[in-house]
């Protein structure tokens, strides 16, 4: 097949480098357009990243000489793709200003980011579970009117390791849920290198973590409404967020009550069972089994379990009975992999596949 030209707006980031790693050697996708701020524009992309290279993979040599183009210069980055992903690092309302000018000037945004993760008409997608959400596009279209433009999200990384499980236990009806979240310090765009004060320690707080960590998993679990997704409304999730000293990997402990009583093995089934349109398809970044449960009492682990499925797998253990809520367990999953610029790029697929993007 011939492959599809993209674009990668911040791509001298940390999301960005991962997008880079991800598309080098990309089976549908070529990357035609490494773009970043001002400051790194006209250079290299190897002088633009310089010593900030913050990936254990060396940088793809494929991209090493590219030169990088001001991420502002719209015209001239849409003149050379079918469609971008964004991992811009800006203020909020320029993050969606600046989508949307892409997608107004005709390429589909495929987003990292956070800014447009509310706007009702833009899907917030897990490919597994809500892919049926891409159908707001249409809707997103007439708003912008274009014919080729339009805004798709990703969730946040921290709703990678629970959400799943809810979807998988839709029938059983869970309501009400605690969470708490151990995340790792890519998540912030760091190494141990360039945030020394973690080796050893815990922050009991990230900055808005813990209102996505509640709210984000509601959309993605809602349904279309005319030309708005509307959140669904029949679980309500209270969650803490807690940085740790771990490189990649989003862990979760989770209390969750059900409506409809479930035994364990009705609840690991439908874990191990799960799967959605990406398996079926058989897209290149799909994980061929989308949930592992796993028997043993330590487990997950990140140092075992992390890289489940080349980082697009979750992993879920310790279920077992609570003696205040029905259920409770742990989950993990890749955050800068399932959770950041690979599930962009399993998102970016599934809008492929799905004719939502085509090549010019």
């Amino acid at each position: 097949m011939e492959k599809y030209n993209v674009g990668i707006l911040g791509a001298t980031g940390m999301v960005g480098q991962r997008f880079v790693t991800l598309l080098a050697n990309h089976p549908w996708f070529n990357i035609a357009v490494l773009a970043a701020s001002p400051r790194s524009a006209g250079k290299t992309y190897e002088d633009a990243v310089g010593d900030k290279w913050k990936l254990e993979e060396s940088m793809p040599d494929c991209v090493r000489k590219m030169i990088v183009m001001d991420v502002s210069c719209v015209k001239d980055v849409v003149a050379k793709v079918d469609f971008v992903f964004s991992a811009v690092d800006m203020k909020k309302e320029e993050i969606k200003a600046i989508e949307e000018e892409y997608a107004r000037a005709e390429v589909p945004v495929v987003s990292n980011n956070s800014a447009h993760r509310w706007t009702p008409d833009v899907p917030m997608v897990i490919p597994e579970i809500n892919a049926d959400h891409y159908k707001i596009i249409d809707e997103q279209k007439k708003r912008l009117g274009t014919k080729r433009g339009f805004i798709a999200v990703k969730p946040n990384c921290s709703i990678q390791s629970y959400t799943p499980a809810f979807a998988a236990w839709r029938e059983f009806e869970p309501y009400e849920a605690v969470i708490s979240t151990y995340q790792a310090i890519s998540g912030a765009g760091k190494n141990f290198e360039t945030w020394p004060e973690m080796i050893g320690n815990i922050i009991p707080y990230i900055g808005g973590e813990e209102e996505k960590s509640e709210k984000e998993p509601l959309k993605v679990l809602g349904h279309i409404e005319g030309s708005e997704i509307v959140a669904f409304d029949g679980i309500r999730i209270t969650s803490q967020c807690i940085r740790v000293p771990v490189l990649n990997g989003h862990t979760a402990t989770v209390f969750v009550k059900f409506r409809k009583k479930a035994t364990k093995e009705q609840l690991v089934e439908k874990l191990r069972a799960f799967k959605g349109l990406p398996q079926e398809y058989d897209l290149p970044s799909a994980p061929k089994n989308f949930i592992q449960y796993l028997e043993d009492d330590n487990r997950p682990q990140v140092a075992l379990d992390v890289n489940y499925e080349k980082g697009m797998g979750i992993s879920i253990g310790r279920l077992r009975e609570d003696s205040i809520y029905d259920w409770k367990f742990v989950g993990l999953s890749h955050n800068t992999l399932r959770g950041a610029a690979g599930g962009g790029v399993e998102a970016a697929e599934m809008l492929c596949k799905l004719g939502y993007i085509n090549k010019k």
